[in-house]
């Protein structure tokens, strides 16, 4: 028997598979890049919505492997919580028995060369054609690979003698020991090829082709589903202590599901063969098989459901959390995850999160100096108080500058990735608001130093001056309130007019208070203070300029 040759067109089969299923989940992702931040506010409801989004969103990707990536790196920019992650893990491991439906209801069953080629055909073309839904043609050559490759599986599999894998069949008659020996051999299977899909394929053709029994195939497929969490764990490296714990968390509700299914083995084989009636051999163990991971991972998420808090509150403890409370770091650094699981669009969503980070930042910055503003009209001593914002601004604005820096390079590490239309004017859209951003934390800091000039030259605001200055410096601040809501999601009309006449309310009080400034001028007032005056103005009206930027960017997006 030419063993090489058939070990060939296995290997063969198995990397066209993986690749189809790749290039499909790239295409599903790609075309729902925009649309995935609804998808993330959807599942963060509670834990039974967070089930349901896992599986929806695994059963499309066909790959459970870049959900938990997903999950794991959602978690670490903060825009999951563990308990919220833990459903959507649970929702994902469900999603991810689509793959051996396909695989045993059409691989199978249909002569599937007749789909793969058209289905690559179709893809091919609607990828070329200028069209809205143009990213969609990666997701239909993707199921002509997945039908490729499971032509050549069932091509070469079928030529394997039983008889001559006899030690094959010496395990299958262990009995537990049977089951133990599956489990590991698909756990090592799956860690090696980092897909449980193509684990599950191969099992599912191995066992179509009489290579392996029923029992074998089932504890493998357990296997498969340990050996799946090694993306996760791979993802969760160098990562906030949220996201370790989320996939431990996956770890263990892999394991212990797998464990527990295959201590009462044989209750789980018979209940699968009272719902698929038939003997679960030849064309008929596929199915069996496909209805097996069914109903194992369905039971485990019914058993692990209800605990959800106490299975978080088992991870938070067994990894404490280290990361600390430090209100400002020294750096700011943001990883790009470079998974094979992983598609730009989910990157950019990660982006929208660090720079709703940089929206609070500039919003606490502008705050402190509004606060600083409100004591100048007070009685006392300045010095202090100006020399604590100073530091704070210059600390704050230094993190600003990274903060832009790392993140204009990890947009721009999007961009050498293929994206769709709609991504690629989001980064755009996103480096333009990154940008005022940081000018609007340099504005800020400006202000602070002009207040500190103030103290220290003794060039001091009369108080009817600050008094005026304090409605100017509130309609910024609700400028700031209303980009910062609003950062992340497109604005509708009526809050881009209604963003339109912040922007001249503020110019109109520029204006007054700059009238104000040379009319003391002119009264003799020293020409030194109201000329600093009128410069903290105009500085506090470019906060305003900023603000209305990035509301112009938001009304063009979507």
């Amino acid at each position: 028997m030419d063993y090489i040759g058939i070990a060939f067109k296995v290997i063969g089969g198995l990397c066209l598979f993986l690749y189809g299923m790749k290039v499909m989940s790239d295409g599903v992702q790609q075309a729902a890049g925009d649309r995935m931040q609804r998808v993330l506010n959807f599942m963060t409801k509670n834990r039974f919505i967070g089930v349901l989004t896992g599986m929806v969103v695994t059963a499309l990707v066909q790959s459970s492997s870049a959900v938990s990536v997903m999950l794991v790196s959602f978690v670490n920019a903060g825009l999951l919580s563990l308990t919220q992650a833990i459903g959507v893990i649970m929702g994902a491991n469900i999603g991810t028995t689509t793959t051996a439906w396909i695989v045993s209801l059409i691989g199978f069953s249909i002569d599937i060369s007749a789909l793969a080629l058209p289905a690559i055909a179709v893809g091919f073309l609607m990828g070329v054609i200028k069209w809205k839904h143009q990213v969609l043609g990666a997701a239909f050559m993707g199921f002509g690979f997945i039908f490729l490759g499971l032509k050549f599986l069932t091509d070469a599999l079928p030529t394997v003698d039983p008889e001559s894998l006899a030690f094959i069949q010496r395990v299958s008659n262990l009995g537990f020991l049977s089951a133990l020996i599956g489990m590991g051999a698909g756990t090592v299977v799956t860690l090696l090829m980092h897909s449980s899909a193509a684990t599950i394929t191969l099992v599912i053709t191995l066992a179509w082709g009489g290579v392996i029994n029923f029992e074998i195939a089932a504890a493998m497929i357990l296997g498969a589903n340990i050996g799946t969490t090694i993306d996760a764990i791979l993802a969760a490296i160098g990562t906030k202590t949220a996201a370790k714990q989320t996939a431990l968390v996956h770890v263990l509700f892999n394991v212990a599901g797998s464990v527990i299914a295959v201590i009462f083995f044989k209750p789980l084989i018979h209940l699968v063969d009272l719902l698929v009636p038939g003997d679960p051999m030849g064309v008929g163990i596929v199915t069996h098989l496909a209805m097996f991971h069914s109903v194992f991972n369905i039971m485990c998420t019914l058993v692990f459901l209800p605990i959800v808090p106490q299975l978080a509150a088992l991870v938070s403890f067994l990894i404490k959390d280290k990361d600390g409370k430090l209100a400002l770091p020294r750096t700011y650094h943001l990883e790009y995850q470079h998974s094979t699981r992983s598609t730009p669009e989910l990157n950019i969503i990660r982006a929208e999160k660090e720079i709703r980070d940089m929206t609070d930042l500039a919003a606490s910055m502008f705050a402190k100096v509004s606060e600083t503003l409100a004591l100048f009209r007070e009685e006392g001593d300045k010095t202090p108080i100006v020399e604590t914002l100073v530091e704070e601004m210059r600390a704050k604005e230094a993190y600003a500058d990274d903060m832009r820096v790392e993140l204009t390079r990890f947009l721009l590490e999007c961009t050498r990735q293929q994206l769709s239309h709609q991504s690629e004017t989001k980064v755009s859209q996103l480096l333009r608001i990154i940008s005022d951003l940081e000018d609007m934390t340099d504005d800020c800091f400006s202000v602070s130093l002009l207040l500190d000039r103030s103290v220290k030259k003794d060039l001091l605001f009369k108080k009817k001056e600050m008094e005026a200055l304090a409605p100017y410096v509130a309609h910024v601040e609700d400028f700031l309130a209303f980009v910062k809501g609003h950062v992340g999601r497109s604005i509708t009309d009526e809050q881009a007019v209604f963003a339109e006449k912040l922007e001249n309310t503020i110019d109109k009080s520029r204006d007054r208070l700059r009238k104000l400034g040379r009319k003391r001028i002119e009264a003799g007032e020293d020409v030194k203070t109201e000329l600093l005056f009128i410069d903290v103005v105009r500085r506090i009206e470019k906060v305003g300029d900023y603000c209305y930027n990035i509301a112009g960017v938001l009304s063009h997006t979507g």
